[in-house]
């Protein structure tokens, strides 16, 4: 993995995880379906305040977790190595740490593809067809493909944040109304 982007991945826990789950993944030749069923487990984990529950509570015991996210995995059509690990998490009480993997582990598969990740935040959800553009757009500006990680933040009230790297793009409401509000103060 060299170079400090990869070890800057693997300075936190989160990151620890999704890197020991990307050299099986790797190795198994599943990167994809183990990316995809991660993506589900994340958008499940958003989506569902029971799953949420599960993932975060304390009182939730190691056995109970185990048993949820097994008992998940197949409506949620995860391989054997995604449902495997998500036993491990929640032997190890890490379910928590659940969208970080996620995000560490489609950054370790798209530089594996060879892709730029941009982490976008949107008001609300994006169409199949907004994702399509804002993809063509991002690989017109940087050069290269760019696969995108998105999530939603209903406080930005509209528009998108795009983060690449270091750099930010942020053309959200919330940011436009803050600006406006700082310029009339004076």
């Amino acid at each position: 993995m060299g170079g400090s982007v990869g070890g800057d991945i693997q300075a936190s826990l989160a990151g620890r995880y999704a890197s020991a789950l990307f050299e099986i993944a790797r190795d198994a030749r599943t990167i994809d379906s183990v990316e995809a069923g991660l993506t589900r487990v994340r958008d499940a984990v958003q989506q569902s305040d029971d799953f949420r529950r599960l993932t975060t509570s304390p009182l939730v015991s190691r056995t109970e977790a185990r048993r949820a996210v097994q008992a998940a995995a197949g409506p949620l059509g995860l391989d054997q190595t995604t449902a495997n690990f998500l036993g491990v998490l929640a032997e190890n009480r890490r379910l928590g740490q659940l969208p970080a993997i996620v995000r560490a582990f489609r950054l370790l598969a798209s530089r594996h593809r060879g892709e730029t990740t941009a982490e976008v935040t949107s008001a609300h959800p994006l169409t199949e067809d907004q994702v399509v553009e804002l993809k063509q757009q991002l690989r017109a500006r940087l050069g290269r493909e760019v696969s995108v990680d998105l999530s939603v933040d209903p406080e930005l009230l509209g528009g998108l944040v795009v983060r690449i790297g270091s750099t930010m793009i942020d053309s959200s409401i919330r940011t436009r109304l803050n600006t406006l509000a700082h310029a009339m103060k004076g």
